[in-house]
Protein backbone atom coordinates (compact mmCIF):
# COMPACT_ATOMS: atom_id res chain seq x y z
CA UNK A 1 0.00 0.00 0.00
CA UNK A 2 1.72 3.20 -1.07
CA UNK A 3 -0.76 5.87 -0.14
CA UNK A 4 -2.90 6.67 2.86
CA UNK A 5 -6.32 5.07 3.02
CA UNK A 6 -8.75 6.59 5.53
CA UNK A 7 -10.15 4.13 8.02
CA UNK A 8 -7.31 1.66 7.55
CA UNK A 9 -3.59 1.72 7.92
CA UNK A 10 -2.11 4.89 6.51
CA UNK A 11 0.28 2.68 4.57
CA UNK A 12 3.88 1.90 5.16
CA UNK A 13 6.42 4.37 6.43
CA UNK A 14 10.18 4.25 6.77
CA UNK A 15 12.68 5.97 9.01
CA UNK A 16 16.24 6.73 7.91
CA UNK A 17 18.68 7.93 10.58
CA UNK A 18 21.79 9.78 9.37
CA UNK A 19 24.38 9.37 12.10
CA UNK A 20 27.88 8.10 11.63
CA UNK A 21 28.36 7.55 15.36
CA UNK A 22 25.08 5.65 15.79
CA UNK A 23 25.80 3.58 12.66
CA UNK A 24 29.19 2.63 14.14
CA UNK A 25 27.66 1.79 17.52
CA UNK A 26 29.45 4.62 19.35
CA UNK A 27 26.11 5.62 20.87
CA UNK A 28 22.49 4.56 20.70
CA UNK A 29 20.21 6.41 18.31
CA UNK A 30 17.58 8.37 20.27
CA UNK A 31 15.45 9.78 17.43
CA UNK A 32 14.51 6.62 15.53
CA UNK A 33 12.35 5.20 18.34
CA UNK A 34 10.56 8.55 18.76
CA UNK A 35 9.70 8.68 15.05
CA UNK A 36 8.77 4.99 14.82
CA UNK A 37 6.44 5.25 17.83
CA UNK A 38 4.82 8.39 16.36
CA UNK A 39 4.31 6.66 13.00
CA UNK A 40 2.69 3.62 14.60
CA UNK A 41 0.46 5.82 16.77
CA UNK A 42 -0.71 7.53 13.57
CA UNK A 43 -1.60 4.30 11.78
CA UNK A 44 1.50 3.65 9.69
CA UNK A 45 3.04 0.22 9.28
CA UNK A 46 6.75 0.68 9.87
CA UNK A 47 9.91 -1.31 10.31
CA UNK A 48 12.79 -0.44 12.64
CA UNK A 49 14.82 2.60 11.56
CA UNK A 50 17.60 2.23 9.00
CA UNK A 51 20.70 3.77 10.58
CA UNK A 52 23.46 4.82 8.19
CA UNK A 53 26.56 7.02 8.32
CA UNK A 54 26.22 10.62 7.21
CA UNK A 55 26.80 11.50 3.56
CA UNK A 56 26.35 9.26 0.52
CA UNK A 57 24.99 6.28 2.53
CA UNK A 58 21.92 8.42 3.28
CA UNK A 59 21.20 8.73 -0.44
CA UNK A 60 21.64 4.99 -0.93
CA UNK A 61 19.30 4.24 1.99
CA UNK A 62 16.67 6.66 0.69
CA UNK A 63 16.76 5.11 -2.78
CA UNK A 64 16.49 1.59 -1.32
CA UNK A 65 13.52 2.58 0.84
CA UNK A 66 11.82 4.40 -2.06
CA UNK A 67 11.93 1.13 -4.03
CA UNK A 68 9.50 -0.24 -1.42
CA UNK A 69 7.01 2.58 -2.25
CA UNK A 70 6.15 3.72 1.29
CA UNK A 71 3.61 6.48 1.84
CA UNK A 72 6.08 8.37 4.03
CA UNK A 73 9.80 8.50 4.75
CA UNK A 74 11.08 10.54 7.67
CA UNK A 75 14.79 11.14 8.06
CA UNK A 76 16.57 12.41 11.13
CA UNK A 77 20.06 13.87 11.22
CA UNK A 78 22.50 15.33 8.78
CA UNK A 79 20.60 18.59 8.24
CA UNK A 80 23.08 20.93 9.92
CA UNK A 81 26.29 22.50 8.71
CA UNK A 82 28.97 20.02 9.76
CA UNK A 83 31.14 18.87 6.85
CA UNK A 84 29.41 15.47 6.73
CA UNK A 85 25.84 16.82 7.08
CA UNK A 86 24.57 15.98 3.61
CA UNK A 87 21.04 14.68 4.14
CA UNK A 88 19.51 17.66 2.26
CA UNK A 89 21.90 17.09 -0.65
CA UNK A 90 21.00 13.39 -0.72
CA UNK A 91 17.25 14.11 -0.53
CA UNK A 92 16.78 16.98 -2.97
CA UNK A 93 17.63 15.06 -6.18
CA UNK A 94 14.96 12.48 -5.28
CA UNK A 95 12.16 15.02 -4.86
CA UNK A 96 9.81 15.63 -7.77
CA UNK A 97 7.88 18.33 -5.87
CA UNK A 98 9.08 20.28 -2.87
CA UNK A 99 6.88 21.30 0.08
CA UNK A 100 8.72 24.39 1.35
CA UNK A 101 5.91 25.52 3.66
CA UNK A 102 6.25 22.32 5.66
CA UNK A 103 9.93 22.93 6.33
CA UNK A 104 9.25 26.59 7.12
CA UNK A 105 6.70 25.46 9.73
CA UNK A 106 9.10 22.91 11.21
CA UNK A 107 11.89 25.48 11.49
CA UNK A 108 9.46 28.02 13.00
CA UNK A 109 8.38 25.48 15.63
CA UNK A 110 12.00 24.88 16.53
CA UNK A 111 12.83 28.60 16.54
CA UNK A 112 10.24 29.12 19.26
CA UNK A 113 12.57 27.05 21.49
CA UNK A 114 16.11 27.54 20.18
CA UNK A 115 17.83 29.84 17.67
CA UNK A 116 19.77 26.79 16.42
CA UNK A 117 16.66 25.66 14.51
CA UNK A 118 17.49 28.30 11.90
CA UNK A 119 20.52 26.21 10.95
CA UNK A 120 18.50 23.18 9.85
CA UNK A 121 18.65 22.77 6.08
CA UNK A 122 16.16 19.93 5.67
CA UNK A 123 13.78 19.45 2.77
CA UNK A 124 10.27 18.07 2.40
CA UNK A 125 8.61 16.93 -0.78
CA UNK A 126 7.31 14.07 -2.82
CA UNK A 127 8.94 11.32 -4.84
CA UNK A 128 6.10 9.66 -6.70
CA UNK A 129 3.42 8.95 -4.08
CA UNK A 130 5.93 9.03 -1.23
CA UNK A 131 6.30 12.03 1.07
CA UNK A 132 9.85 12.60 2.35
CA UNK A 133 10.56 14.86 5.32
CA UNK A 134 14.02 15.65 6.72
CA UNK A 135 14.02 16.30 10.48
CA UNK A 136 16.95 17.43 12.63
CA UNK A 137 19.05 14.90 14.52
CA UNK A 138 18.13 15.96 18.04
CA UNK A 139 15.22 14.41 19.94
CA UNK A 140 13.76 17.87 20.65
CA UNK A 141 14.06 18.85 16.97
CA UNK A 142 12.34 15.62 15.96
CA UNK A 143 9.52 16.22 18.44
CA UNK A 144 9.06 19.77 17.12
CA UNK A 145 8.85 18.43 13.57
CA UNK A 146 6.39 15.69 14.49
CA UNK A 147 4.22 18.25 16.30
CA UNK A 148 3.98 20.18 13.02
CA UNK A 149 3.15 17.01 11.08
CA UNK A 150 0.61 15.81 13.65
CA UNK A 151 -2.47 17.77 12.50
CA UNK A 152 -1.70 17.53 8.77
CA UNK A 153 -0.25 14.08 8.11
CA UNK A 154 -3.53 12.39 7.11
CA UNK A 155 -4.52 15.24 4.79
CA UNK A 156 -1.00 15.33 3.33
CA UNK A 157 -1.00 11.59 2.59
CA UNK A 158 -4.51 11.72 1.15
CA UNK A 159 -3.53 14.53 -1.21
CA UNK A 160 -0.31 12.87 -2.37
CA UNK A 161 -2.14 9.57 -2.82
CA UNK A 162 -4.83 11.29 -4.90
CA UNK A 163 -7.57 10.49 -2.41
CA UNK A 164 -8.57 14.00 -1.40
CA UNK A 165 -10.68 16.35 -3.48
CA UNK A 166 -9.93 20.03 -3.71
Amino acid sequence: MSACEPGTSLGSAAVVIASTRAALGVYEDKTGPIITDWLREHGFDTQPPVIVPDGAPVGAALRAVLNQHPALIITSGGTGLSPTDETPEMTLPLLERQIPGLMEAIRAAGLAKTPMAALSRGHAGTAGNTVIVNLPGSPSGVMDGLAVLDPIIIHLCEQVGGRHGH
